[in-house]
């Protein structure tokens, strides 16, 4: 994923188009008097780089797309995928939990903890997200690996893009492109089996027997893949991203970010290792701009803070290297704050948006985990029959008919005990016995509650079912129900 070459100062060839100050962004100059409305994009070849921030990016880009692409082969139980969204069995398998529309909340409560969360981390580290686990960056830094596995590195990749077409361009540029799309069609497969049980979808991709809906699914993700990290990278976060545009929202003084340091880097210039650049009135800056073609997005940091920054710290470990090769102190660019960076002000963490989006967060993840904590997987629903009102036995009880819709939401089939009260003498008839529910199922049983005429002292009374698993305590839930009738005189 990251080059071990060493840093050289290297000079772009001569086609490239490029300018001192940023060798790899030009803007066209409209004429005058017409404004300049679309400026056609340079192709930006990001340069290899090694460092602390590099091993981190290489360190997060493995662990995401290890657990996108491992997570669906794990099982939990038995043969149960851990992590599965069947939306044709209505449920949401998460290893040992299992969620069924009626656990919207749930749903509602991670979402609000995801939005709290990023800007949480934005007031405090800024876009440190972006620049490590944002799938756009991941997914791009594997295909920049495998543009420069293929390809070579910068100088060879624009010497090629600017060479004529050859046998060896045609087959450079076409082993690429395969493997992109080999990759990016893996990519599509992993994404529909987190919806299609991913060892069947395995069986019908090998068969040729896919559906036409994971088929367009496979197809559709992964031209996203090829398109976004292939071919628009940089433009998805700089002009489709909404997340470069609000940021500025959540960010203060005290916000980390990158920053060049221009009260000690400026003036700039080139300079021997060996020369007094003080006395010549230089800065630490030695004008070689690494920091430039080693940004994904094409800015030059220097030019201060920028919202197509993605804090991937790039820039910060290849002006290290230059400070060490030069014998400068590191950290001319670096993680820092504007107030630390203008005024030297010591960073202040505990700030009040920290404080009120840490508690609002806290708040709303302890009532998740004591919601989940709480959770009982089993459903009960009681449904009366409003064909009669109520009915006479032959040994002169009232007699309600009911439906009980029972929703097993655990992982295991369980038996349950069912019983009613409310009334004195009330009696539970059921039509079916033993009520038994696999995982995941839903099974309705008949059931008929018969009671005494003289026990009715209200035309409509309370009754309550409580059911409960037989093999676990645990499993047991209640609810209420009218029993009708005629009012007793006694």
């Amino acid at each position: 994923m990251r080059s071990v070459d060493p840093i050289k100062l290297e000079k772009p060839p001569a086609n490239a188009n490029t300018k001192k100050q940023n060798p790899r962004r030009t803007i066209p100059i409209a004429p005058a008097g017409e404004p300049e409305l679309y400026a056609k994009r340079e192709n930006i070849y990001p340069r290899a780089v090694h460092g602390v921030f590099a091993r981190w990016r290489v360190f997060f880009v493995a662990l995401t797309l290890g657990i996108y692409y491992g997570l669906p082969w794990v099982n939990w139980g038995e043969g149960r995928q851990a992590f599965l969204i069947d939306l044709p069995g209505r449920k949401f398998n998460l290893f040992f939990w299992t969620f069924w529309p009626q656990d919207l909340f749930y749903l509602t409560a991670i979402l609000i903890i995801s939005a709290l969360s990023l800007f949480l981390f934005t007031a405090i580290a800024g876009r440190l997200w972006c620049g490590y686990t944002c799938p756009q960056t991941v997914w791009t830094e594997v295909f920049l690996w495998i543009e420069r596995r293929i390809e070579g590195d910068r100088l060879h990749q624009m010497r090629l893009a600017a060479s004529r077409w050859t046998g060896e361009k045609l087959l450079k540029k076409g082993a690429k492109h395969l493997v992109w799309i080999l990759f990016s069609a893996w990519t599509g497969f992993t994404f529909v089996g987190y919806f299609t049980p991913i060892r069947e979808l395995a069986v019908s991709v090998t068969q040729f027997a896919l559906g036409p809906w994971e088929m367009f699914w496979i197809l559709f993700y992964g031209f996203a893949t090829y398109g976004n990290a292939g071919f628009l990278r940089e433009q998805v976060c700089i002009y489709m991203c909404p997340y470069a545009r609000f940021q500025s929202v959540m960010f203060d003084r005290d916000t980390l970010v990158i920053s060049y340091d221009s009260a000690r880097g400026e003036p700039r210039g080139a300079r021997a290792r060996s020369d007094d650049y003080k006395a010549k009135g230089l800065g630490d800056c030695i004008d070689c701009t690494l920091c430039v073609q080693v940004c994904p997005t094409g800015i030059d940091i220097r030019n201060g803070l920028q919202y197509q920054c993605i804090s991937c710290g790039a820039c910060v470990d290849v002006c290290d290297t230059v400070m060490d090769k030069m014998g400068y102190p590191k950290g001319l660019i670096r993680h820092t704050t504007q107030n630390e960076l203008e005024r030297g002000e010591r960073r202040r963490i505990l700030r009040p948006r920290v404080l009120v989006y840490g508690s609002i967060l806290g708040g709303v993840a302890l009532a998740l985990l004591v919601a989940v904590l709480l959770r009982v997987p089993l459903e009960l629903d009681v449904i009366r029959d409003r064909n009669s009102l109520y009915r006479e036995t032959p040994d002169g009880l009232i007699e309600n008919v009911y439906t009980l819709k029972i929703l097993n939401m655990d992982i295991r089939p369980h038996r349950y005990r069912l019983s009613a009260e409310g009334i004195d003498d009330l009696k539970l008839v059921l039509e079916r016995a033993p009520i038994a529910a696999g995982a995941g199922e839903v099974t309705e049983v008949p059931v008929r509650l018969q009671a005494p005429a003289e026990e009715l002292e209200h035309r409509s009374s309370h009754v309550r079912f409580t059911l409960q698993a037989e093999d676990d305590p645990a499993l047991r839930v209640s609810e209420e129900a009218r029993f009708l009738g005629p009012a007793s005189h006694r």
